[in-house]
């Protein structure tokens, strides 16, 4: 069993709270728009760290970080980008790989707007973790953590912080 922290649009910043929650994870997960290098080598610090870059992230980011993260956790398919829609609106950058070869967990972030549902078309569970950074309309940051265990993904819980 693996516990998972997952996160996105922290848009450069980083505070302790979050460091806090990485601790007790066994992984941390970000789905883009990082801001800057400083935010995840804190992360990688203190947990394995698997990441996408996202619109705002320049060169440096997209030298360290992939537009799309495939991998198995814990025999869970998980497949991370930034920009992907939703369960029957994806991006159409990612839409055809989704239909031809569907992950059991689908993440992305970029809208800033927590949400979690599945796609039973596709057979899988779709997450956005929302913002954890400052910038942006969002009035709550949040993450999302939870465990992976033997295919399963369970203990769902939502991270709220005040701006």
């Amino acid at each position: 069993m693996k516990k998972i922290l997952l996160l996105s649009d922290t848009h450069s910043y980083i505070d302790e709270r979050i460091l806090t929650y990485a601790e007790k994870a066994d992984e941390v997960w970000h789905a883009g728009d990082i801001g800057d290098l400083a935010v995840t080598e804190a992360l990688q610090k203190i947990k394995p760290l698997r990441a996408v870059f996202g619109n705002i992230d320049d060169h440096e980011i997209r030298k360290e970080f992939p537009l799309n993260n495939r991998f198995s956790c814990e025999g869970v398919d998980v497949l991370i980008t930034h920009i992907g829609g939703y369960p029957g609106r994806y991006s159409p950058a990612i839409r055809e790989e989704l239909k031809a070869n569907p992950p059991k967990l689908f993440i992305c972030g970029h809208s800033h707007i927590l949400k979690v549902m599945p796609d039973r078309k596709l057979n899988l569970l779709h997450m956005n973790p929302g913002a954890i950074g400052k910038h942006g309309f969002h009035k709550v940051r949040t993450m999302l953590r939870f465990t992976v265990d033997q295919g399963k993904i369970d203990n769902l819980e939502v991270i709220e912080m005040k701006r």
